[in-house]
């Protein structure tokens, strides 16, 4: 048996165990080991299990993930997503479906502290579902709301997973977090006007709120300044070259620390709880990395990279037409794996073949990101319908996947201005990095 036949045969078992729920690190790890054994032989496990774990987890660079979750969770217990619903729905809460897109824009905000989609997801549940139901709104509008909201923490800046792909691809990471400012904000603004939109059609959907006058707009505004403070300091340092973004994380840490410490929202148990969060998550990620390397490590040896970038190349086909079935390949896989799954599986085939291609790196890491984002409200295994279904009693995921085509079909839109015009993605990044 050839190695491409090999390498063929270890992706059919490897998807074979995901299916029947194989957590990833250890499916990854699994077959690259048995992989590896087949075609190197017996010595080639030992030097794998005695050298890529940790080379997979050493660089100083990692670092900057735990921090950055650190700050992300003391930033959640600190109380910041109800003073930034709050801010939003003072402003547009009187429109139709203005509790939804406060919803929309606080999860923009605190994604921008936060890092993460599912932690804001489930943050922002629990402040705004509550209000929604409360006041009319429709179940399927409000859990989709939020599933959608929950998205922008992927790729708002900082985010975990843009970390991630920075670091394995060998990009500046201050240069991704600039890349991903403008389409964060055009992201906010679509699923801003797929509500609007909805509730223009149906306005039984999300009733209008009460005006608030611009004193208690002032009061809200001012209980959040220490948020916008917080990501200025950590995102605005980054671009200014002030420090690293390690140094950056460590800082915002630092900072959600002591907003939560002011707050009065952080006693003992709570620092322990933040701790062993932070704990959990990183290792998770780490255990992922590890897998990864070792499957990765196996790929290279077969060639099927290689293989693939000249077979894709030798084509002929227009370098669009290819990336474009790329984001609909990301598409469908996102109905059955996780973002972070999609990235570390497909990175070593598709990074070579889209470089090959003459695309930027950067740019493709904005759209990578921005698909398997999608795949987060894609059913029937987006992590985000499932998180919100957890955090509402009686929701069932007919109802949330019903709300969340409108959102989808926003995606759509912000994919295809982001591949018809890529200064989207690079012009900030040319002119703040300089």
């Amino acid at each position: 048996m050839s190695s491409y036949m090999i390498g063929l045969v270890a992706f059919a078992c490897l998807f074979g165990l995901i299916a029947i729920r194989v957590p990833i690190a250890i499916a990854m790890g699994m077959v690259g080991l048995v992989g590896g054994w087949v075609l190197n032989g017996p010595d080639s496990i030992a030097f794998i299990m005695g050298s890529v774990p940790f080379e997979s987890i050493f660089p100083y660079s990692l670092s900057v993930i735990p921090l950055f979750i650190l700050m992300g969770v003391f930033s959640a217990h600190a109380g910041l997503s109800r003073s930034l619903y709050d801010a939003v729905h003072a402003f547009i809460g009187h429109f139709r479906g203005g509790l939804a897109m406060a919803t929309v824009g606080a999860c923009a905000a605190f994604g921008a502290i936060c890092g993460s989609s599912l932690a804001t997801a489930a943050t922002m549940c629990r402040v705004a579902m509550p209000e929604m139901r409360r006041r009319g709104y429709d179940d399927g509008l409000a859990s989709a709301t939020i599933a959608a909201g929950g998205t922008l923490g992927v790729l708002i800046p900082p985010s975990v997973i843009m970390v991630i792909y920075a670091i394995l691809t060998e990009q500046s990471i201050g240069r991704m977090f600039a890349a991903a400012l403008i389409p964060g904000i055009l992201a906010t603004v679509l699923y801003m006007l797929a509500v609007r939109i909805r509730t223009g059609r149906n306005p039984a959907l999300g009733p209008p709120d009460e005006r608030v006058d611009w004193s208690g707009r002032l009061q809200t505004l001012l209980n959040v300044w220490p948020v916008l403070l917080l990501f200025g300091v950590v995102i605005g340092g980054i671009y200014a070259g002030w420090f690293s973004p390690t140094e950056a994380a460590a800082i915002g840490a630092i900072g959600a620390f002591l907003l939560a410490l002011v707050r009065r929202q952080l006693n003992l148990a709570v620092f322990k709880d933040c701790l062993g969060e932070t704990a959990s998550t990183t290792g998770m990620i780490f255990l992922i990395l590890i897998g990864t390397a070792v499957f990765n490590y196996f790929v290279e040896t077969t060639g099927l990279p290689q293989a693939l970038v000249a077979y894709v190349t030798g084509l002929g086909w227009n370098a669009y037409l290819i990336l474009v079935l790329l984001v609909l390949f990301y598409i469908i896989l996102g109905c059955f794996m996780d973002a972070l799954s999609m990235i570390l599986l497909t990175l070593p085939f598709v990074f070579p073949l889209v470089t090959s291609l003459g695309f930027d790196p950067i740019w493709f890491g904005v759209i990578m990101v921005s698909v398997v984002e999608v795949g987060l409200i894609t059913p029937p295994v987006g992590m985000n319908l499932f998180v919100i279904m957890a955090s509402t009693p009686g929701l069932k995921l007919q109802t949330v996947s019903r709300g969340v085509v409108a959102f989808l079909l926003a995606d759509v839109v912000r994919l295809a201005l982001l591949i018809l015009f890529p200064a989207l993605s690079l012009w900030l990044p040319a002119i703040m990095m300089d």
